[in-house]
This record gives structure tokens, C-alpha cells and sequence, in this order.
């Protein structure tokens, strides 16, 4: 399938290269505004969906979520959005080929330099349903993405840009890592990531 471009008032030097950071992300990222709909999905998220930016705008997305999971799904959102809260929840999503999987949302509350509210940045993993074999980690959906990223050989400071997040709680998030698995070097992670198939080898 074609990529589907993002947006198109990235026009910057800056802004293309932030552009192309979020669409090699291995995570589906999305964002919402401060009425609560959503305004931009990366390039994972669109090709996951089979969908354009256009389609899965506003509440276009929730048109992919399972009809026994669509009310849950709105009423987690909601409940955190009314009180400017972060969130994790599962729900099963509707794959480009048709089928649904389940996925790991886990949205982080946004806010201006004056304290302002201005919505969600968002990012999704694919995890294993109800009924499927899985070893349950003891990592947060956050910590298994930065997992992931230190599998693929990016930086702390590259890791940090990729989630919206700064140095300081990337190295902090690593850190925490290596101490709940009980590992001291980074090589340890990849083997940890490449046999919980966060990564492929």
C-alpha cells in the first residue's frame, strides 16, 4: 500500500525532519486537540488502518474499533479528557486486511507553558488478546516502547524526540527499565526485546 502523506503545513527544515522521525517510529502515534478529536496520525497508524489522515481525523478512527469495545473505549477517553488525565487502555482495532487486533493505547495529557490544556499525544502497540499465550511484562506500554527504540539502536537524545518526551525522563524511563529486568548494559535489553518479540532479530 501507498503511504499516505501526513499533513501539509510541515514546511520548516525542522518540522520536515520531526516529520520523518514520527513516521519511522515503530509505533502507531496519533494527537488530539483540546476539544477532544483528534488531529494527526502517523504513517504506522494510517497503513495499520488502510485508511487516509482525512478518514481517521476527528472521530474518524473510532469507526476501526470493534462495536463491543467502541463505548468502553470512548468512556476511558473520555473520563481522562474531562479531568486532563493520562490513560492506557486496550481495545481491538480493525487492521487494513479486516481483521482486529488488539492494541495498547496509552495517551499523555498535553499542556502549554502556562498550564493550559491542549490535549493528548498518543501512541499504540499492538499487544496479545484475551485467550493468547503471552508473558506478561513487567514493563509499562511506555517502557516497552522505549524498549523497543534502544532494540533498534537509536540515542536516549533520539528516543526522547521520537516520543515527545525530554532527555531527562528518556534516561529515566532507561533506567527504570534496566532495573525492573535486572540488567546493567544495553545489550541485555535487545536480547530481552528480540525474545519478548517487542523486536525482530
Amino acid at each position: 500500500m501507498q503511504a499516505t502523506p501526513l499533513t501539509e503545513d510541515y514546511s520548516g527544515p525542522e518540522d520536515r525532519r520531526f516529520r520523518e522521525l514520527v513516521d519511522q517510529s515503530p509505533f502507531m502515534l496519533w494527537s488530539s486537540g483540546r476539544d477532544g478529536l483528534c488531529t494527526f496520525f502517523n504513517r504506522p497508524w494510517l497503513e495499520f488502518r488502510g485508511r487516509t489522515m482525512a478518514q481517521e481525523m476527528g472521530n474518524g478512527w473510532l469507526e476501526g474499533v470493534h462495536p463491543d469495545d467502541r463505548q468502553r473505549c470512548l468512556d476511558t477517553y473520555r473520563r481522562a479528557f474531562d479531568a486532563h488525565q493520562s490513560f492506557e487502555m486496550e481495545y481491538r482495532l480493525q487492521r487494513a486486511d479486516g481483521q482486529y487486533c488488539w492494541i495498547r493505547d496509552a495517551g499523555t495529557a498535553q499542556f502549554d507553558k502556562d498550564g493550559q490544556f491542549r490535549g493528548y499525544l498518543g501512541s499504540c502497540v499492538e499487544v496479545p488478546g484475551p485467550g493468547r499465550a503471552a508473558v506478561v511484562s513487567p514493563l509499562t506500554a511506555r517502557e516497552l516502547q522505549v524498549v523497543a527504540l534502544v532494540a533498534e539502536g537509536h540515542s536516549t537524545k533520539k528516543i526522547a524526540t521520537m516520543l515527545g518526551i525530554s532527555y531527562k525522563t528518556a534516561d529515566s524511563h532507561r533506567s527504570r527499565i534496566m532495573e525492573k529486568l535486572g540488567v546493567h548494559e544495553t545489550a541485555s535489553l535487545v536480547r530481552y526485546a528480540i525474545r519478548q518479540g517487542i523486536v525482530r532479530a
